[in-house]
């Protein structure tokens, strides 16, 4: 709660030292020679001009302080974000328990992702690349491949790119409730 006083003489509720050494008159030339010495006791008793005197000659004292000599700095990059990870991890767990040398005999894929030999010639057409299927079991181009038809099947919505990367069928349903149990561990 705050509260008001009303005062009409402010220099009542001066410490008497203070005022007599700052405001009380005095011969001219003893007033004249008190003058700055009783301001600067004043200044120093008070707390927040102590700190700032402080701070003033730590300032004072860096003065000195160089930079260093060498005309380079670093920036460092701050690690990307993959939106997809979550569901690349579920996709690779749920089709080789995370092995990106797999190979399914059956169904000629490989790779993490088990990728098959239609989808790196789809991706090829239409990147331009040049990928072959042994090139699925290296999982950065595999994971290449898996985030370019991710992102065709639809960003926002994990469920259509699984079911888009597993293909089509009644299986499909299946597939993503798999994935989906593993995204929510």
């Amino acid at each position: 709660m705050k509260r008001s006083f009303k005062i009409s003489d402010p220099l009542s509720l001066l410490n008497s030292g203070i005022r007599r050494e700052l405001f009380e008159e005095r011969g001219s030339e003893s007033w004249r020679a008190g003058l700055i010495p009783g301001m600067v006791s004043f200044l120093l008793r008070n707390r927040i001009q102590r700190k700032l005197l402080l701070v003033f000659i730590l300032l004072s004292l860096a003065g000195k302080a160089v930079a260093p000599d060498t005309p380079s700095f670093a920036i460092f990059r701050s690690p990307a974000i993959n939106p997809y990870a979550s569901l690349m991890s579920a996709i690779g767990t749920f089709e080789t328990m995370g092995n990106p040398l797999a190979f399914n005999d059956f169904e000629n894929a490989a790779g993490i992702f088990q990728i098959r030999q239609v989808r790196v010639d789809d991706y090829n057409h239409r990147t331009g690349r040049k990928y072959t299927l042994p090139d699925m079991f290296d999982y950065e181009i595999s994971s290449k491949v898996f985030l370019y038809f991710a992102d065709l099947a639809g960003p926002y919505s994990f469920e259509k790119i699984a079911k888009a990367w597993n293909g089509s069928g009644p299986r499909t349903e299946f597939y993503w409730q798999k994935i989906k149990t593993l995204l929510q561990q």
